[in-house]
């Protein structure tokens, strides 16, 4: 097993053949510009040739893309069955994106080369020996990809071998065993993997799983300990079908658990940030659930875990998250004991004596009864806290609401009326909105402005609903979680009742009462 594992990533061409994944040139540039500054060695940015989108980003790189870490590479076939490389468009456009290295990718399947490629098994070594002189011949570093390897070596082992022989002769830096229907386990690519090793002794191996049987990541470390220095993956595990080896994990899994070398040791910190960057580039809500960079990857809820984790922070982590740019967190919940509302309280600088956590777990386990969600809700947890303490909120007190929805020349509109009082004086305002949530946020606003002007730049931005008894039809109770922000953080808040609106004002009224307590610095009480 080598000491090092060069990381090449396959996000740009691979990961965006998942299904809704759209990215534009620029979105590309960006995303490539990441993955620079995260270490990899190589990043792929597209098959040339096969979209205007690709050219683009290729020209586009040309001038805009100065990445100061990894290599920029195209991807693309070898040349058509019975024609000669030089005639071929397929490599005239790789050669026109005028990157350094091209990962070339060739049948190595002898299945797929009688029914698909309708030809010889000779034809298929010399369509792979020839396309790779020519490219070499042209002064490029070439890299093959051996498409459905596994497959065919375990259908005729004779042929793939002569592929990777004729790949390695020919002068491919790097021979990839793709895994491309993503159907083995980790001892067959073991078994496999050490076999072609001993085979082509001289050849640098790289591999290329997917993930359809959940095991990219666990076959992609199964070849490396035989000996395989190049592991193609996609951040975050994007890719056709189910996805391809995530790097976010193998990464970490590599270089933290294995101590191999992959992407430089000061870069291993960044990992989280990308991860959630390139999400947001790519626009798909990244799995809080992900191994090392998920928002939940070092979030605890149950009560023994974290009673352990206040006496001793590597009690249920494998490991620092901040290694990996993430950190822990601590969720309340029913499940929740004193000594996790007592260190989700300090974490939010308040200072609980027993009695006072002991309180608010009793409060948590009814409201949770009821529906409540407060590791949904950090917002509505702060003020459970504050009310522990003394604290009542005394901003402003309602007095009473309503809202009505009326039909206009086939637009809907709604209307509320907020009356409430701000000290001694009572204040009556109606506004209208695009439905009743946003009408009674507006009239709310509106009510408390001239008092509050701080209120301005508190904003909601996300708005959420869920039927918790959907047994009970109309008359079923509804959970509301809503998300403000005041621009430089955010926090969410829970409203419960059978009637969606009630629920609205109560997750509404508190998300505007912590932005006034963050914007004035409040402590009352804490």
């Amino acid at each position: 097993m080598s000491q090092s594992v060069e990381i090449y990533d396959t996000t740009l061409r691979d990961g965006t053949q998942q299904e809704g994944i759209s990215l534009t040139a620029t979105d590309k540039l960006a995303v490539a510009r990441l993955l620079d500054d995260l270490g990899v060695a190589y990043v792929e940015g597209g098959w040339p040739g096969a979209n205007p989108k690709d050219d683009e980003f290729f020209e586009r790189a040309k001038t805009e893309l100065d990445l100061t870490h990894a290599t920029l590479t195209a991807f693309g076939s070898t040349r058509r069955k019975d024609a000669k490389p030089e005639d071929d468009e397929q490599l005239a456009a790789l050669l026109a994106a005028e990157t350094d290295v091209i990962c070339l990718v060739g049948k190595s399947w002898d299945y797929h080369v009688e029914h698909a490629l309708r030809t010889t098994r000779d034809e298929a070594v010399n369509m792979v020996a020839d396309s790779i002189e020519y490219l070499r011949g042209q002064g490029r570093r070439v890299f093959f990809d051996a498409e459905h390897f596994f497959d065919g070596y375990r259908s005729n082992p004779d042929f793939t071998l002569a592929v990777l022989r004729a790949a390695n002769e020919a002068g491919a830096e790097r021979i990839v065993m793709c895994d491309t229907n993503g159907g083995l386990l980790a001892h067959e690519v073991q078994g496999i993997v050490g076999k072609v090793a001993a085979a082509l002794g001289d050849a640098t191996l790289g591999c290329h799983f997917h993930n359809d049987s959940g095991m990219a990541v666990a076959n992609s470390i199964s070849a490396v300990l035989e000996g395989v220095y190049q592991v193609q993956g996609c951040v975050n595990g994007y890719g056709e079908r189910t996805g391809n080896a995530d790097l976010c994990s193998l990464i970490p899994n590599l270089g933290l658990k294995m101590g191999l070398e992959t992407i430089p040791k000061d870069r291993f910190e960044k990992l989280t940030t990308v991860s959630h960057h390139i999400a947001e580039i790519i626009n798909l809500t990244l799995d809080p659930h992900l191994p090392y960079v998920g928002n939940s990857a070092f979030t605890h809820k149950a009560g023994l875990h974290t009673s352990a984790l206040a006496r001793r922070p590597d009690a249920y982590e494998h490991m620092d998250p901040a290694d990996v740019g993430n950190h822990t967190r601590v969720v309340v919940s029913e499940l929740a004991g004193r000594s996790t509302v007592m260190a989700k309280a300090e974490a939010h600088g308040f200072d609980l004596k027993p009695d006072q956590a002991q309180a608010v777990v009793d409060k948590i386990k009814e409201l949770e009864h009821l529906g409540y969600q407060f590791e949904a809700a950090d917002g509505s947890f702060e003020l459970l806290l504050r009310e522990a303490q003394g604290w009542k909120q005394d901003f402003f007190e309602l007095e009473s609401y309503r809202v009505f929805v009326e039909h206009v020349d086939d637009r809907v509109v709604a209307e509320a009326t907020v009356k409430v009082y701000v000290g001694d004086e009572r204040i009556v305002t109606t506004r209208e909105g695009d439905g009743p949530v946003s009408a009674l946020d507006r009239a709310l606003r509106a009510a408390l402005i001239d008092a509050y002007p701080e209120l301005a730049s508190v904003k909601l931005i996300d708005y959420r609903v869920r039927d918790l008894d959907s047994s009970d039809g109309t008359s079923a109770r509804v959970r509301v979680l809503t998300e403000h922000s005041n621009g430089d953080e955010s926090w969410g808040t829970i409203g419960v009742h059978p009637n969606i609106i009630d629920a609205s004002w109560k997750a509404v009224v508190e998300g505007l009462v912590l932005g006034l307590i963050l914007r004035r610095g409040a402590t009352n009480g804490a």
